[in-house]
């Protein structure tokens, strides 16, 4: 597996152990992974949408406002 190959996988794998472990996160670390996330994600396009669609997903999988 070459080294593009190992970032990927990893960047997989710790970002389901983040969503698994949300909820149990402190509120400061939430934030801050999810600023990170955004940040990343846009890939220097500023694009709210990302921000929003993020914030949805969360808010639909975290168990304590999960419907």
């Amino acid at each position: 597996m070459n080294a593009g190959d190992q970032i990927e996988r990893y960047s997989r794998i710790l970002g389901r152990a983040a969503i698994a472990a949300w909820s149990d996160l402190p509120q400061q670390v939430q934030h801050d992974l999810f600023e990170r996330a955004v940040m990343l994600g846009h890939e220097g396009e500023r694009d709210e949408s990302l921000r929003e669609e993020l914030a949805l997903f969360l808010h639909e999988h975290h168990k304590r406002t999960a419907g």
